[in-house]
């Protein structure tokens, strides 16, 4: 029988805001180093909600780990509410991951207790927050009926589809209260009709919690359903979309990396002419004369 919380009177938690600064992350492998980040920069504003696409291997989940403080930079910086989580000790990282952030990783099992209930996990991710005087924004209650968990709150996590546990571990990593949550492929094994359920669920979490979102997704459904989308090229930031939109990014060095289908136009070693005009910038390619028939134009 699911019961009521206890009613805490909640302290406001801002949501964190997040800045990469040249982030660099190498994996050290017995016959030579693999790159995982490049000098990654980004920005990420408190409250948003953030979608990291690219292929696998581009370091989609390198960065995520990163800023959950799981992994070490190699070089550069990722500060979250102002904190360079690299220069974390191993206190604060601890109560960093208690009560600051939720991590959703992608096999929803790993987030939660199988053998105990839904509302068992999500009492037992709120009880380190508790412990340390930081009360949740939302309430056990409040989770479950969010996410639409009321008819399996009883029920032991190991006997409910993927979609069920995936809401599950969404709630469990928003009970303790995080300012921020970073969620990995949340969708990658569950049919259609899950995947729409999660969907909307982390919508409804990220209004409900008012926490930041990144998470990580290969799915163009649900990335589709996000306000900014990053895409994650070769360890950098390949380019943005808001609201639809793709854009190039400069990076804080000067550097762009072009669309793939910009780059079949102007492939790796072509010269390019930068033009100014008052309202508009052209990449020329001497060799064609001129611009490239406006596709080399920017606004």
């Amino acid at each position: 029988m699911l019961e009521a919380t206890p009613v805490h009177e909640a302290r406001p938690r801002a949501a964190f805001d997040i800045e990469c600064v040249s982030l660099v992350h190498l994996y050290h492998l017995p016959d030579s180093d693999v790159v995982a980040l490049r000098g990654v920069d980004l920005d990420i504003a408190a409250g948003e909600l953030v979608a990291l696409l690219g292929p696998s291997g581009t370091g989609k989940s390198t960065l995520l780990r990163i800023i959950a403080g799981l992994l070490k930079p190699s070089a550069g910086k990722v500060l979250v509410g102002g904190r360079d989580v690299a220069r974390m000790s191993a206190a604060e990282l601890r109560r960093y991951r208690a009560v600051d952030v939720g991590i959703i990783l992608q096999d929803p099992l790993a987030n939660l207790l199988p053998y105990a209930t839904v509302l068992e996990n999500l009492e037992f991710a709120a009880e380190g927050a508790r412990a340390l005087e930081s009360a949740p924004a939302l309430s056990e209650r409040d989770l479950i009926a969010l996410l639409g968990l009321e008819a399996y709150a009883d029920r032991p996590v190991a006997t409910l589809s993927g979609g069920e546990q995936q809401l599950s571990a969404l709630a469990a990593g928003a009970a303790a209260g995080g300012r921020l949550l970073l969620v990995d492929e949340p969708t990658s094994q569950l049919d259609p009709h899950e995947r729409d359920r999660v969907s909307a669920a982390l919508h409804d979490l990220h209004a409900g919690s008012g926490a930041t979102v990144v998470m990580v997704t290969h799915d163009p459904e649900l990335a589709a359903s996000v306000p900014r989308t990053v895409t994650i090229r070769d360890g950098r930031v390949g380019e943005e979309g808001r609201h639809g939109t793709q854009y190039a990014v400069v990076g804080r060095d000067g550097t762009i990396q072009l669309p793939p289908d910009v780059l079949e136009l102007v492939p790796p070693d072509t010269l390019l002419r930068i033009v100014r005009h008052a309202d508009r910038i052209e990449l020329e390619i001497p060799d064609a004369g001129g611009p490239s028939d406006g596709q080399g134009e920017v606004r």
